[in-house]
């Protein structure tokens, strides 16, 4: 269970933040000189070096979000010029990209942070650059809410790049791009030009991944934990009915893939700041919503070691080995189990948000609590001879795509492009609580 320090303020953090912004400054320039474009998006690093892993194209607005939130936070424009000028460049496939369930990811991250800051004023003023990014946005959350498979219960999801049978837990938080798009005002239009709503496929597909992706202990899941999450499930085509759960990057369909269950956790969290801005009565929504936050937050503190960094799942086989890990800080050179820092940085603003959301401390503690270990060693990269910024994440643990250095005998000390992302998006959202900035949306 983590430790959570019900003292700790985000001022207390304010040495490891400008730690942070200084190192990763020179990360960004590091990977800009010797990133390949035609290599394909950098995904994560082996011994130190950032490489590409041919599966899906989900981390380049990972690659290019990062200097435009190192703008934002520091207001060097040699990083807004980096980010803009890769999103004009190499963005575009992304928008209109209909093999994929990341739109949030890619998109979002690089076109939406730029309208955020033009509408925010930190970018000069530009009619055409602001219609730009608006096109884009309006089209990507379209885009991915054409993925769409229904339930037998007349309701429907954003079906995964597995295919139209397959509901990811990862697609709680690329939901913002179907958010974004329909707060610009757009809609997907269909056969005989029927008009359909975003912001319906928003929630009819968050309530699915309620229903079916999350357990509460209770009824259906009165066998299983409450709050656990499923990495996917299943539905028959034929019918539209759930068959079963399955995991793709997690131990199994019965164990807790952490990274999924954080990315419901923010997902979910964000949603809710999104309908407070949305007119119209959402009272029951924001209840199931708020269940789905609440189970998966309380699960990850119940679960996870006493400084916050997890485990990559919560059945791994080796944590056997491991003794009493839930209560003591995580080992991320044990040789049994890995740690997935990137499911810490990604979980931590998500407490954050739940926190303030619903003016529960505990969460609020709980996610500065996390964000503290990230910020210090062993987690946060200052060599200038390693390209991430935030060590011990994982990608693909049962396909063996993560390296594991000589002498080792477990995956440790890389980083991955969502790690160093969400690491920075963690550190923007406490540096802008810091210094009284507007606070930090995802929407305009």
């Amino acid at each position: 269970m983590i430790s959570v320090d019900t003292q700790l303020k985000p001022a207390d953090l304010r040495a490891g933040l400008d730690t942070l912004w200084h190192v990763s400054a020179a990360k960004i320039r590091s990977l800009e000189a010797s990133w390949k474009p035609e290599s394909g998006a950098p995904v994560f690093t082996v011994a130190g070096k950032y490489t590409s892993r041919g599966w899906t194209e989900w981390t380049q607005g990972f690659q290019f979000g990062a200097p435009i939130l190192q703008f934002d936070a520091t207001g060097d424009t040699e990083f807004l010029e980096i980010g803009r000028e890769h999103t004009r460049r190499y963005m575009a496939a992304h928008i209109t990209h209909i093999g994929v369930h990341d739109h949030g990811f890619n998109n979002v991250s690089t076109y939406g942070n730029l309208l955020r800051l033009q509408r925010e004023g930190r970018i000069a003023p530009n009619f055409w650059e602001e219609q730009f990014y608006i096109l884009a946005l309006q089209c990507t959350g379209a885009v991915q809410a054409a993925r769409w498979s229904e339930t037998a219960d007349g309701l429907g999801y954003i079906y995964s790049f597995n295919g139209p049978h397959s509901l990811f837990v990862d697609t709680m938080r690329t939901l913002r791009a179907l958010s974004v798009s329909h707060r610009l005002g757009h809609v997907l239009m269909g056969e005989n030009d029927r008009r359909i709503s975003l912001l319906d496929r928003m929630i009819q597909h968050a309530r699915v991944t309620a229903n079916h992706v999350i357990f509460y202990g209770e009824g259906r899941d009165a066998y299983d934990v409450p709050g656990r999450t499923a990495h996917e499930i299943v539905f028959n085509r034929n019918d539209g009915n759930k068959r079963c759960p399955s995991s793709q990057q997690g131990y199994s369909p019965f164990s807790t893939w952490t990274r999924g269950l954080a990315w419901a956790m923010l997902g979910y969290a964000e949603q809710l700041e999104f309908l407070e801005t949305e007119p119209g009565d959402f009272a029951e929504v924001k209840a199931f919503m708020l269940r789905a936050a609440r189970a998966t937050c309380d699960f990850y503190i119940a679960h996870t070691p006493t400084d916050g960094v997890p485990y990559w799942d919560t059945g791994a086989p080796g944590l056997v080995h491991l003794g009493d890990y839930p209560n003591r800080p995580a080992d991320p050179f044990n040789d049994h189990e890995p740690v997935d820092s990137s499911a810490a940085a990604i979980a931590a603003q998500g407490l954050l948000r739940l926190g303030r959301y619903t003016g529960e401390t505990r969460y609020t503690q709980a996610g500065l609590t996390v964000a503290r270990t990230l910020l210090g060693e062993p987690y946060l990269s200052t060599s200038p001879d390693h390209q991430g910024l935030l060590l011990h994440s994982v990608y693909h643990r049962p396909n063996g795509w993560d390296y594991i250095p000589p002498g080792r005998k477990i995956p440790c000390g890389e980083s991955s492009q969502w790690g160093d992302y969400h690491l920075r998006e963690l550190a923007l959202y406490l540096h802008r609580a810091i210094q009284e900035q507007p606070y930090l949306t995802f929407w305009s």
